[in-house]
């Protein structure tokens, strides 16, 4: 006897255990764990570590700390755009770019600030000066939707 005759069928094909312990409602987060907690302090904080190991580079004249200041820029440059992405994908919805029609640009050029045409592609401190510009453009916005 097959196991799929031992449970009985719903109408819509599934079985009742299955739609037993099928959720009932669907919950949205930047994690495995809806804890709800968003911030666009976490870019900036990644942010203001890219423009550190800049300046840093620049004001060395070792090879070798030089190529640790690159990697960890870029690394930080990474966090920055995922960081962005969580709060443009997951926190931002739908009345939120409604209401502020210049989000979704503003999110597209941060994070093109942060990537390889970016922070990630130069060491130039103004690069990182303007990334974290526009974080704090996303962030005005942030907390007025949290009001």
């Amino acid at each position: 006897m097959p196991s799929s005759s031992l449970l009985p069928m719903t109408t819509e094909g599934n079985t009742m255990l299955t739609r037993f312990f099928a959720p009932t409602q669907t919950a949205y987060a930047h994690c495995d764990l809806p804890c709800g907690v968003y911030d666009p302090a976490q870019a900036r904080l990644e942010a203001e570590s890219v423009k550190a190991c800049m300046v840093k580079y620049h004001a060395s004249d070792d090879a070798d700390f030089k190529g640790r200041a690159i990697t960890i820029k870029e690394d930080r440059s990474n966090m920055v755009k995922e960081h962005l992405w969580v709060l443009w994908t997951d926190y931002f919805k739908a009345p939120h770019f409604e209401q502020y029609p210049q989000l979704n640009s503003l999110f597209n050029e941060a994070t093109k600030l942060a990537g390889a045409g970016g922070t990630k592609g130069t060491v130039d401190v103004a690069v990182a000066d303007n990334l974290l510009a526009k974080i704090d453009e996303i962030a005005v916005i942030f907390w007025e939707t949290k009001k």
